[in-house]
């Protein structure tokens, strides 16, 4: 795991935050503090390459560049680059470096939840054995996550204002792509490097 910055000190709770940040934006953040009720540290995670879609739009580069911006007034959050990208693979990586005993709680929307205990991992009941080695909290995103009851003890639910469900990445790039405000949905630290990057795509 390559780290582009490190809150100093070992936490006890780590909350693990995968993304794609294609741009980062204000309700990434906002479910990022949220979580900081219940963990120590937020290490956003931006994987190199994704189990599930490629590289489009800014560039693995550009993306460290925007969320070292965003992160760069907030002590509890950290953010780094692993070699795998799927949960499990990430979950291995993250006790490498913060230590066997760490609480390792995944943070993620009701989408993510839902494509991640969904996805096809091979085995039956993949995604709970996961669940025996970290926990997920998981925000509402046009609704709320529901999980299947044997995982129920795993899950928590993690609140985030309302006027944050309907940001995300793929709504700033639409209102860029058609000349609507967006500017409310990034970080103002980015907007200038987004504006740059998002314009022509």
């Amino acid at each position: 795991m390559e780290f582009f910055r490190r809150v100093p000190g070992p936490p006890a709770r780590l909350g693990v935050f995968p993304g794609t940040f294609n741009p980062v934006t204000v309700a990434h953040l906002a479910l990022a503090k949220a979580a900081l009720d219940s963990v120590d540290e937020v290490l956003f995670v931006l994987p190199r390459e994704f189990p599930h879609k490629r590289y489009s739009g800014a560039s693995f580069e550009e993306r460290v560049e925007m969320l070292c911006a965003s992160l760069a007034d907030a002590p509890a959050f950290s953010l780094a680059a692993p070699a795998g990208g799927l949960f499990a693979e990430i979950a291995v990586e993250c006790r490498q470096a913060y230590g066997e005993g760490v609480h390792l709680s995944f943070l993620c929307g009701r989408d993510a939840a839902e494509r991640v205990a969904d996805w096809d991992y091979g085995q039956p009941d993949a995604f709970a054995g996961m669940l025996r080695d970290f926990e997920i909290l998981v925000a509402s995103r046009g609704g709320d996550y529901h999980p299947a009851p044997h995982l129920r003890a795993r899950v928590r639910r993690l609140e985030i204002a309302a006027e944050f469900q309907g940001v995300s990445a793929t709504e700033v790039r639409r209102r860029i792509a058609l000349g609507e405000p967006w500017e409310h949905m990034a970080p103002a630290a980015v907007r200038e490097t987004v504006r740059r990057i998002y314009r022509f795509l």
